[in-house]
C-alpha cells in the first residue's frame, strides 16, 4: 500500500529506538534481499561508518541495513546492534568463514539538547532492529531525530525543534522512490514550494547572522542525514549519483545548508525490483527529499 513513507518500497523495513527522557535516539532501514548502496557526504563535519565500501570502485555491492543517529560519534556503537540482530538472521556478505553483515551508519549530534551522557548504543540499535515493519514510519520527535533541533546561530535558546520526516513519490511504471531524514540543521528550514520558513532561529535568519558574524563557532553540533531509495534496479554508480540528489534535496529547503558546521550525509538504494527512468528518478530523489525534511520540521514543531 503507497502511504507516502519510505517503507512503501517492498522489501523494505524500517524502526525508530526513541529514549524521550534523554531526548536522544535511533533510526534503521533494514533491506530483506539487500540493496545496491551508494553515499554523499556534502557537509564538512560528518560522522560516519562503512562509507568507504559504498565508494564505486570498491567490492561490496549491496548493504543489509543504514542507520541514522544521535549521540554524535558515541552513536556509531548503534550499528553494532544492528549488526548482531542481521548475524541471527543469517544477513551479511559471505566471507566464506562467516557473514559479515554491511551496515553504514551516520549520526547527528544531539548532546547539547538532551542528554550529554546517554547515547545510542548496541541495545539501542538492536531495538530499533526489533521494531522495524513495513509500517508508516512515525515521524517528528523520534528515532533519530528525537533530539535534533534547528536554527541554532543564535544559541539554543533561539532555536526550534528537528525531528525525523519520511517521504515517497510514485512514478509511472510503478517505480517508487522514497526517503527518510533526520534534521539537526544549522540552517532554518524552509518550505521549497512556497519559501515559507517552517521553523528555526527565533527572531532572525541564521542566514543573517552567519553573515554578520566574527568568527562564530557552531562545530560538531550539527548535521542532517538521511537516506534516499528506490525500487528500481540502479548501478553502484547510480546509487552514488542518487545521494547526490538527495544532497540537493537539503540545500532546496535547509539555508544555509552544508556549512563547516554540518555533517550532511546522505545514503541511497535500490532494490532492483523493476526498471525505470534514471533521470526521473534523480529528479525525484531531490524532491522526495525536500518533502521528507520539511515534514520532519512540520511535526516537530506541531
Amino acid at each position: 500500500m503507497y502511504s507516502g513513507s519510505l517503507t512503501d518500497i517492498s522489501g523494505v523495513l524500517a524502526g525508530h529506538y526513541t529514549d524521550t527522557e534523554a531526548k536522544t535516539g535511533c533510526t534503521v532501514v533494514l533491506f530483506e534481499n539487500g540493496a545496491v548502496a551508494g553515499v554523499d557526504v556534502r557537509g564538512s563535519a560528518p560522522g560516519t561508518r562503512e562509507t568507504d565500501l559504498l565508494r564505486p570502485m570498491n567490492t561490496v555491492q549491496q548493504a543489509n541495513a543504514f542507520v541514522l543517529s544521535g549521540g554524535s560519534a558515541f552513536g556509531l556503537s548503534a550499528a553494532d546492534g544492528v549488526m548482531r540482530w542481521l548475524e541471527e538472521k543469517g544477513m551479511g556478505f559471505d566471507t566464506g568463514v562467516a557473514r559479515v553483515p554491511i551496515v553504514p551508519a551516520a549520526v547527528l549530534f544531539d548532546l547539547a539538547f538532551g542528554s550529554a551522557d546517554v547515547r545510542p548504543d548496541a541495545a539501542a540499535g538492536y531495538a530499533a532492529c526489533e521494531n522495524a515493519s513495513n509500517k508508516p514510519l512515525a515521524q517528528g520527535k523520534t528515532g533519530a531525530g528525537t533530539g535534533a533541533t534547528v536554527g541554532k546561530a543564535s544559541g539554543m535558546p533561539l532555536c526550534a525543534r528537528g525531528g525525523f520526516g519520511t517521504s515517497s513519490i510514485l512514478l509511472s511504471g510503478g517505480v517508487i522512490v522514497a526517503a527518510g531524514f533526520a534534521v539537526n540543521a544549522l540552517g532554518d528550514i524552509y518550505d521549497h514550494t512556497t519559501g515559507q520558513k517552517i521553523a528555526g532561529m527565533k527572531g532572525g535568519r541564521v542566514s543573517d547572522v552567519l553573515m554578520d558574524s566574527d568568527g562564530l563557532d557552531f562545530s560538531g553540533q550539527n548535521t542532517t542525514i538521511g537516506i534516499v531509495g528506490t525500487n528500481a534496479a540502479l548501478t553502484k554508480e547510480q546509487a552514488n549519483k542518487l545521494a547526490a540528489m538527495g544532497q540537493d534535496g537539503i540545500a532546496m529547503c535547509i539555508r544555509p545548508s552544508h556549512t563547516m558546521f554540518d555533517g550532511d550525509t546522505v545514503f541511497a538504494f535500490g532494490t532492483a525490483e523493476c526498471e525505470g527512468d534514471f533521470n526521473a528518478i534523480l529528479a525525484a530523489g531531490a524532491e522526495v527529499a525536500a518533502r521528507a525534511i520539511a515534514n520532519a520540521a512540520w511535526e516537530a514543531n506541531a
